[in-house]
């Protein structure tokens, strides 16, 4: 498409055929010496007070510039920038902005009067905080931009701006810490980014597929947070964070498993505190994803691994269910993910007279029918349990859970015991970045043992984790003995 023209109205004409919607608006009037000026802007997320302050006013009491230079001094607006083709300028009209068109000027003067409804910053319903900053991220990028920068005040904090997305345009900002985050990864996450050829990107987990070398994999390549003080501390570590326009969950690369066993209370908590809790979360994963099938497996092929005290109290309750173990605990967890899908998506109060319906009046009717035993409810009730102590590992727990009972109702303990030999060694090999998703302990590295499942104090952290290829590991200064 040809540039803009010197002409007002031809230039508000190349606009709008690109932009036809009824909703995208004109504004015009004359500068003080009679010359036609026109603000085309999309109605609804445009400041129209600001535009007449910053724009319309200082151009109509004036007479008309000669160049865009003069024009954006003319201009209120703290933002502008000019644009010479059609579809750029429509481009930052559909962002939000405005262009202005003035008459003998060959360009769009790009004036940032953006008005979008955001809702208020405040705690995370997923992170919440006992202790600690209780900000968390909202649906607009630059907002949570300015909360990581309030974070880290510091000139070495870079942001880089794309867009993703052929219809969406979506905004998209990667950061990091110029002089520690790896070069390198930073180049291969904007590569990854700006080849993104997709329709649209409605949420931060759509840039997270196209940023994994494995997309289809059970367990994530990137973490994920909704803390600023969580992302800042992120990032100090050499980690670079993705900040999605629309999503209030933030990305950071690369990515750890042992990630999700921490928290941000932790770092608010003594180090033997955060330990224990740590050690429990991995504890509750286990528990989760083993204890149903190490339960099939001792009924079916090794009763004799359990006390006989429990040996005697399980064949008790088992007695006239008319379902095998396998199939036992494999109908138990479906139906507590139905119930789980159904919780989430009913209104609220339903949900709750849904959880009481599900996890009372039909445990213990299926029990007095006969059709599953009190043992498998209790296990099956574990096992539910200790998945939520690591929230985000709750959809692989789940998978992996069903697995597992598989598994260990076709060929017992050894079907779990291999399951579980490949398992680790998918996870050993997975990675990406540069960066295995078992690291500090599969390759090991002794270092970053001291902020893993452990937490050491504070003043033994001095070196950034050895695994992300800092190019500044110090961070923390001598002590003074």
């Amino acid at each position: 498409m040809n540039a803009l023209d010197r002409s007002c109205k031809e230039n508000e004409r190349r606009i709008k055929d690109i932009l036809t919607s009824e909703d995208i608006l004109v504004f015009r009037f004359q500068t003080a010496d009679g010359k036609a000026c026109a603000a085309i802007y999309a109605d609804g997320i445009t400041d129209k007070a600001l535009l007449g302050e910053q724009v319309a006013r200082p151009l109509s009491s004036q007479e008309a510039p000669a160049t865009a230079e003069e024009a954006a001094t003319a201009l209120r607006a703290p933002e502008c920038k000019q644009v010479t083709d059609p579809q750029k300028a429509a481009e930052e009209i559909l962002a939000g902005n405005t262009a202005v068109l003035i008459d003998g000027i060959p360009a769009a003067l790009i004036a940032g009067l953006k008005k979008m409804s955001t809702r208020a910053i405040m705690e995370p319903p997923g992170s919440v905080a006992v202790k600690g900053p209780r900000e968390g991220f909202i649906e607009d990028v630059k907002t949570n931009m300015s909360l990581v920068r309030n974070r880290l005040r510091t000139p070495k904090l870079q942001f880089k701006m794309l867009t993703a997305g052929r219809q969406s345009r979506t905004a998209v900002a990667v950061g990091y810490l110029e002089g520690i985050a790896d070069e390198k990864t930073v180049k291969s996450i904007l590569g990854r980014i700006a080849a993104i050829d997709i329709d649209g990107i409605p949420d931060s987990s759509y840039v997270a597929k196209f940023l994994s070398r494995r997309p289809a994999s059970l367990f994530r390549s990137a973490g994920t947070t909704e803390k600023p003080d969580v992302l800042a501390a992120r990032m100090l570590e050499g980690r670079v964070a993705v900040l999605v326009d629309g999503s209030p969950i933030a990305l950071t690369l690369p990515y750890l498993l042992v990630e999700d066993l921490q928290g941000a209370q932790d770092y608010f908590a003594s180090p033997l505190r955060a330990t224990l809790s740590r050690v429990l979360r991995f504890c509750g994963v286990l528990l989760s994803v083993l204890l149903p099938a190490f339960y099939v497996a001792a009924q079916l092929f090794k009763l004799q691994i359990l006390p006989l005290s429990f040996l005697l109290t399980i064949s008790g309750n088992v007695q006239g269910i008319p379902l095998s173990p396998g199939l036992e605990l494999f109908f138990l967890l479906l139906v507590l993910e139905i119930l789980v899908e159904a919780s989430v998506r009913m209104p609220k109060y339903v949900a709750l007279a849904l959880s009481v319906i599900g996890a009372l009046i039909l445990g213990d009717t299926a029990v007095k029918a006969g059709l599953v035993s009190s043992s498998a409810i209790i296990i099956m009730a574990i096992s539910g349990i200790a998945a939520y102590t690591v929230p985000d590992l709750v959809g692989t727990t789940s998978v992996l859970r069903i697995v597992f009972v598989v598994a260990a109702g076709s060929i017992g303990t050894f079907g779990v015991t291999l399951l579980i030999a490949l398992l680790l060694y998918y996870l050993t090999a997975a990675g990406d970045y540069g960066v295995p998703l078992l690291a500090p302990f599969a390759p090991l590295v002794g270092r970053d043992l001291k902020d893993s499942l452990f937490k050491a104090p504070l003043g033994d952290l001095g070196k950034r984790p050895a695994v992300f290829h800092t190019k500044n590991e110090t961070r923390l200064g001598k002590r003074e003995k």
